[in-house]
């Protein structure tokens, strides 16, 4: 079952991450799994 996330952001902060995300040829999708990846370390 898909679900759905509904983040509200400040124009800025939206306006940074759409540039991330786009130039790194991402979706939100993959913006979030590399965001996980990165934080969900086993120091």
């Amino acid at each position: 079952m898909a679900k759905n996330i509904h983040v509200v952001v400040d124009d800025d902060v939206h306006e940074r991450l759409s540039r991330i995300k786009n130039d790194h040829g991402l979706t939100w999708e993959g913006m979030l799994l590399h965001a996980a990846n990165d934080l969900d370390t086993t120091e």
